[in-house]
Formats: C-alpha cells, sequence, structure tokens
C-alpha cells in the first residue's frame, strides 16, 4: 500500500472521529456537558421537541399520577405558538430548557445563527411563562466548540444524555422501553440523563403515545429503586 493512500485512509478516519464526537452525546471532545448524574441512585426523564398538543398533556399528567419531576426542552417556535401548555409544564413543577427557536442543526450555522436560535427560543419562553431558562440541549445533539461557548455566554448549561431511547423513529412503546432499560441496567456507577420527546420537530401534532406508554413502563419499573430528579436537582 502505498504512502499516499495510507495518508488518505488516516485522513478520512480522523475526520470520522471528529465527526463522531460532535454528535455522540457523552463526549467530552469539544467542551464539557452535562450527560449523566453523579448519583448512581438518580434518575432524569428529559423530554424533547414540545410542547406537543395532547401528548405534552398526557405526559404531564402521567407524571403528576407517579408525582415526579422532569425536564422538558422546548422549541421555541412551538412555546410562541402554545404558550398555555408551555406554562402548564411550569406550573406542574417541572423544568424547561432551551432547545433553539426552530430546530436547525446547529453544525451549519454561523455562530451569529446559532446566538439567535438560542436567544429567540429563550424570548419565546420568557414571554409565554415569565421564567427565564438556565439550560440548553442542542437539536440532534450537534454541537461544536463555537455553541457550546455561545451557549454558556448566555448563562446556559449545557444538558446532554447518557441513555438514548430512539423514540422518535416509529417504534413501539416496548421497544422504547427496552432502549431506556438496557442504557439504565449496564451501568449502575452512576445515574442516568434519559433522552426522551414529547413532540417532534417538523410540526404540531406528531404522535408520541409510545413515548407517553414506555415512560409510565419506567415509572412502574424504576420508582422504587431510583430517585427522579429534574438537571437542575443534581
Amino acid at each position: 500500500m502505498s504512502s499516499g493512500i495510507v495518508v488518505a485512509a488516516a485522513g478520512i478516519a480522523g475526520a470520522t472521529f471528529l465527526a463522531y464526537q460532535c454528535y455522540s452525546p457523552t463526549s467530552q471532545l469539544y467542551g464539557s456537558t452535562l450527560n449523566h448524574l453523579p448519583d448512581p441512585k438518580h434518575l432524569a426523564l428529559t423530554y424533547d421537541d414540545g410542547p406537543n398538543d395532547a401528548h405534552t398533556e398526557r405526559l404531564l399528567e402521567l407524571l403528576a399520577r407517579h408525582d415526579v419531576k422532569a425536564t422538558f426542552f422546548l422549541i421555541g417556535r412551538f412555546v410562541a405558538a402554545r404558550p398555555a401548555l408551555a406554562r402548564s409544564i411550569l406550573a406542574a413543577g417541572h423544568l424547561v430548557g432551551n432547545h433553539t427557536y426552530t430546530h436547525p442543526n446547529l453544525l451549519l450555522l454561523s455562530r451569529s445563527q446559532v446566538r439567535n436560535q438560542i436567544l429567540d427560543c429563550s424570548k419565546a419562553v420568557a414571554d409565554a411563562t415569565g421564567t427565564e431558562t438556565r439550560f440548553f440541549r442542542p437539536p440532534f445533539g450537534a454541537r461544536r466548540p463555537a455553541v457550546l461557548q455561545v451557549a454558556r455566554e448566555l448563562g446556559l448549561e449545557p444538558v446532554m444524555w447518557d441513555v438514548t431511547c430512539f423514540d422518535w423513529k416509529r417504534t413501539t412503546a416496548d421497544k422504547v422501553e427496552n432502549h431506556a432499560r438496557k442504557g439504565i441496567d449496564r451501568n449502575r456507577e452512576n445515574g442516568h440523563i434519559v433522552l426522551l420527546h414529547d413532540g417532534g420537530h417538523t410540526r404540531i401534532g406528531i404522535d408520541r403515545g409510545h413515548t407517553v406508554e414506555a415512560s409510565e413502563g419506567l415509572l412502574l419499573r424504576y420508582k422504587n429503586e431510583f430517585k427522579f430528579r429534574r438537571v437542575d436537582e443534581i
């Protein structure tokens, strides 16, 4: 094999590695993020892409029945469209975080565009609820140093996750719950931040019934073993 081919192969491998780190939820290569809980007896349920009619409301009812608080990373344009639902999340005692205004891939935006996405979401939440957001989750988990730097400049702490449930796909409650259980049970050395979705980033009205059902299964399975926490209660 020629030296040129070796160099090219190494370059491709290096680029692949760096690209993977942009999306890996537990990677710290491009800057530190919160991606798990230090206490092995704590779980944080986090929900992205709301507020979303029907399914966010069902989820709030479920969490209230179990007296569990969660964290909701909201899309700004959906907050602007459903301000009362955003207020209901806060009124129920849950934490609201920033998930940008339109849910773009921030790797593809300039620094000023990233800033505007975050600022516009924070403004939408503040206008609807009177509350300032303090935590930020990048759409698709996509970040580079500038994304994390801008978030922190705006006073937001980046939050990722270490348990992925793949509930944004067409799937079933059993499959979502099984993904969560595998992620939780394979590592008992620390607590976990679980990624779930009460909405879909393309529009309001996306079906997330399987997520609500899976959430109930997780609450029933783990409520006597773990304490459920908002990400600001760590």
